[in-house]
């Protein structure tokens, strides 16, 4: 298998992806753009290579996705790579366990905003959000949010494969008060990936201006559809190619 899913600048709010969100409400009909346009191609995968990290960029590029979200180190590459093109690049902050002290995430925050990242997927604390502290959640959170403002897209992972439903609700609380742009189901790294329960959950308990993002297992066209329609508005994938040249090829037969 290749692990890379192969087969310029722009404002915060172009970073969000989509230009016409007509085709939301009835995901059949979304446009090819549309569709790139809600997926960030993961590179984190931690044996990549350069030359596999560079072959992903060259894919993110070629279908126009929203971003590219990569590893910490391979952030610089990955700008240097998409100068020019409409593709954003995202990396992990406290990846992918979120057990990071909140100074160390708000410096991995300074040094990626540093190497160019205009989105940062930060994984919260999981063992001090099941243990109650909420204040010291929502701080570590607000830490990599304030660290963003103005440069950068920040988006909360919850990892719900280790969370219940109470744990969840709190977690779009505390991202919500922190001031994030996005909450997000999983790094796509723990036993289990998103769910069709927890995108509604989570997008039922964020105010309308915040997104979902589902990663984990979003691996086929139609599953991803599924998900826009319980109100995913991005998605971590790495089968990119195969979901895109899909719905091409559903568009092209009528």
């Amino acid at each position: 298998m290749d692990p890379t899913g192969i087969h310029g600048p722009a404002g915060l709010d172009a970073l969000t992806g989509i230009d016409d969100l007509s085709g939301i409400d009835d995901p059949t009909g979304l446009a090819v753009r549309q569709l790139a346009k809600m997926i960030d191609h993961s590179l984190l995968r931690p044996e990549l290579t350069t030359t596999e990290v560079l072959r992903g960029c060259e894919l993110a590029a070629a279908y126009d996705v929203a971003s590219v979200c990569v590893r910490p180190a391979d952030t610089a590459l990955a700008v240097k790579a998409l100068a020019g093109t409409a593709v954003a690049v995202g990396t992990v902050i406290g990846f992918p366990h979120g057990g990071s002290t909140t100074a160390a995430k708000a410096g991995e925050a300074a040094d990626a905003l540093a190497a160019g990242a205009t989105e940062l997927d930060m994984v919260l604390n999981i063992g001090l959000l099941r243990s109650g502290e909420d204040d010291a959640v929502r701080a570590d959170i607000a830490a990599v949010v304030d660290a963003a403002r103005g440069a950068a897209l920040t988006k909360v992972i919850f990892e719900n494969a280790y969370l219940d439903d109470e744990e969840k609700l709190r977690a779009c609380r505390l991202s919500t008060l922190a001031g994030a742009d996005f909450v997000k189901t999983s790094t796509g790294f723990a036993p289990g990936g998103a769910t069709l329960a927890d995108v509604r959950l989570m997008r039922a308990n964020v105010p309308a201006h915040m997104r979902v993002k589902a990663a984990g297992g979003v691996r086929t066209l139609d599953r991803m559809l599924e998900f826009v329609a319980a109100g995913a508005e991005r998605f971590g994938a790495t089968a990119t190619a195969t979901i895109l040249d899909d719905l091409a090829a559903r568009r092209a037969a009528g």
